[in-house]
């Protein structure tokens, strides 16, 4: 590299470092919907409250305002700075902001300025006295807390109690309170709430409840997040981000910034850089000390900053070489990643096998990590007119990327008991899987204390949808039932033998199917899946999966295996062609179900009774009979006479002949049957269907 080039690259990169470590500057709102000209009377008065808001900060403890002007030019502006500051930095941090208000928003009647010591704004509107809480800007540290429920109550206690002081505070003019609560023996929360002192009690109240009522959304389980609002603000953390006792402040870094709001902003700022807060340096008043300790002070000091700025450039020039010009994604990426390994550690992995860890391990082209803010907007805010539906894993809503692609979002709900295990193995699985006949997973996000599934977007919905509804019915004639068989079926394929990772899906079903533009199937919800080496049978002490589906020996003895998978699909197959549920069959007073039915009507020779109705002028009479006899092979009650994947689709595609299947004594669902013997299935965890009676017969 040429010297003079580095030399260059070093200059201009101190000198934006010197820059940024000077400002404590957080965000900033400036919406572009009412502009005014340049050189107009209105930029004329905005330049004159601007210059009175910097002159004036400190005449009542750091608030100030002005207004001037007559309707439609008339300006009005405030400045409040953090409590507990010196009149120099409230001073220096107010005539700073009013030089940068200028320069990001250059022609905006509304604007606000957040810094870490001081807000500004300013408006065409009156703003004096009156609460606003919108638009609110979020800052989390991202680091998680381990005993989160107690943690949430001390800190929902503390901060209730801050905010009561601070809307009742009657120290001069300001509005403002800091508490701490011991947490554990070695960490303390800290909290602070503060409002513009122009507000009523009641106002700077309601404002401050606004504001901690939103930590949940951002902040819970984190050990530190702020709300900052255009009326107030509260933060809190587990460190003292101000001197307890003249609550002077202490610089912290903040890592994410989400702004949530009715105003738009011009161009989200970045985040401010995560450098050590700066050490406290007391520095002799004028006229006190000595020239030489000055000069001391002020060498230390700048040795001090130089050695920072050279650490700083080596690890920036290491991160350049590394991530190169993607880097921010990286960094976004690897933050989620090792959000994903912590709630691996949480849960356990129950992919046994070193080689079956590593060959899960998680990496950006496998599973892209989106922004929350992303997904937000993607979905309209989780409005209700996106949601697609509900299940034990959470909602699931429709969004548009800003590309036009259209996404399907499962949002983990915090109730959801299953939830963050489903979470982590559909990450961790279905994320190296990729065949035609599988639900293709587009990413997922990690952030603040959301967990987010992005998936392509079904417009059809599922199979159950149009499948045991007699007027959608219809839409399915048989050449499509056919092709869904055929893809299910090459789809449990791929996953029992070609795929990289071999797994049992465990929970297939007409719902888990879903349908594309084309009515094509693909096979979704890898939630309970589990990953097999050779002709491995499992054992479980949790069953779980959907009554009517499951195979016998898993439903009353825990065990699994690719044959479990075969059962599955052969009571769908039935489903498809007869159009009913199995674990909803009643048919007559012997209690009989789907699969027993369909045995009885096949073994008598009038197989084509169980044909859906609005299948009969469709149908192909060959292809029905051997989807029958196919669909009633593979439920067949000895796992070992049921055929594999493989052989299923050669019987699917051939004219082979079939070996003949044995009555089904085994059935499970809800029946009319009274004598039925009931069954207790151990630790037994159902998806979605409830269970009346689990019947050997």
């Amino acid at each position: 590299m040429n010297p003079f080039d580095l030399s260059a690259k070093l200059s201009l990169f101190l000198s934006l470092t010197i820059v940024a470590a000077a400002q404590t500057y957080l965000y900033h709102i400036c919406p572009n919907t009412t502009t005014f000209p340049i050189n107009s009377t209105y930029q004329n008065n905005i330049d004159s409250v601007l210059t009175s808001l910097s002159t004036n900060t400190y005449l009542q403890d750091g608030f100030s305002r002005d207004s001037t002007g007559n309707p439609p030019d008339e300006v009005y502006g405030l400045s409040l700075c953090t409590a507990g500051l010196s009149s120099d930095i409230c001073n220096t941090c107010v005539s700073k902001a009013t030089t940068d208000t200028v320069q990001r928003c250059p022609v905006e009647k509304t604007a606000i300025v957040w810094y870490d010591e001081c807000l500004l704004q300013y408006s065409s509107q009156n703003i004096f006295s009156t609460m606003m809480d919108s638009p609110t800007v979020y800052l989390v540290n991202t680091q998680n807390i381990t005993d989160q429920e107690r943690f949430n109550e001390l800190l929902a206690k503390t901060m209730n109690e801050t905010i009561t002081e601070a809307s009742t505070n009657q120290k001069g003019a300001q509005k403002f309170a800091v508490k701490e609560v011991n947490f554990t023996a070695f960490e303390t929360i800290f909290t602070f709430s503060q409002c513009t002192p122009d507000l009523s009690a009641v106002d700077c109240n309601r404002c401050l409840q606004t504001a901690i009522s939103q930590l949940p959304m951002c902040c819970a389980g984190l050990q530190g997040g702020r709300i900052l609002m255009p009326s107030c603000s509260v933060r809190y953390e587990i460190y003292p981000f101000y001197n307890v006792t003249g609550y002077q402040r202490e610089v912290y870094p903040y890592y994410n910034t989400t702004v949530i709001g009715e105003f738009p902003t011009s161009a989200p700022p970045p985040p401010p850089s995560a450098t050590p807060p700066p050490l406290s340096t007391t520095i002799p008043e004028e006229g006190k000390g000595n020239k030489t300790t000055r000069v001391k002070v002020i060498a230390s000091v700048s040795a001090s900053i130089i050695g920072v700025l050279l650490v700083t450039f080596t690890i920036y020039t290491l991160w350049k070489r590394k991530f190169g010009s993607n880097g921010t994604e990286q960094i976004l990426h690897t933050s989620q990643e090792v959000r994903l390994l912590n709630l691996r550690r949480q849960l356990g992995d129950n992919h046994s096998g070193q080689d079956i860890h590593n060959e899960m391990a998680l990496n950006s082209k496998d599973c892209p990590a989106f922004s929350f803010v992303t997904i937000y907007e993607a979905t309209k805010h989780f409005s209700y007119d996106s949601k697609l539906g509900k299940g034990g894993f959470g909602s699931v809503y429709k969004g548009t990327l800003p590309d036009g692609k259209e996404i399907a979002v499962k949002r983990l709900s915090r109730t959801s008991g299953q939830g963050l295990q489903e979470f982590m193995t559909e990450v961790t699985l279905i994320a190296r899987l990729q065949h035609r006949n599988l639900v293709r997973l587009l990413g997922c996000c990690l952030e603040k204390t959301e967990k987010l599934l992005i998936y392509e977007y079904m417009p059809n919905k599922s199979l159950d949808v149009f499948l045991f509804d007699s007027n959608m019915g219809i839409l399915l004639d048989w050449k499509k039932r056919f092709n869904i068989i055929n893809g299910v079926a090459r789809g449990l394929l791929y996953l029992h033998e070609d795929s990289r990772l071999r797994v049992i899906h465990r929970d297939l079903k007409a719902s888990n199917v879903l349908l594309d533009y084309e009515m094509n199937p693909k096979i979704s919800d890898f939630g309970m899946a589990r990953i097999f080496g050779g002709n491995d049978i499992n054992n479980t002490n949790r069953v779980v999966g959907t009554y009517g589906y499951m195979s016998p020996e898993y439903a009353m003895e825990g065990l699994f295996s690719v044959k479990s998978d075969v059962f599955s699909f052969g009571v769908l197959v039935l489903e498809i062609i007869s159009g009913k549920r199995n674990n909803r069959f009643y048919v007559s007073k012997e209690g009989e179900s789907l699969l027993t039915f369909a045995w009885k009507l096949w073994s008598e020779g009038q197989g084509l009774e169980l044909v859906d109705t609005s299948l009969v002028q469709s149908s192909v009479a060959a292809e029905v009979l051997k989807c029958i006899h196919i669909g009633l092979l593979c439920v067949q009650d000895d796992p070992i006479e049921r055929p594999t994947m493989s052989s299923v689709v050669v019987m699917l595609g051939s004219d082979i002949s079939l070996p003949v299947p044995k009555h089904c004594a085994f059935s499970v669902g809800q029946f009319v049957a009274k004598s039925a013997t009931s069954v207790v299935v151990k630790d037994c965890s159902v998806n979605e269907v409830s269970l009346s009676n689990v019947s050997p017969r």
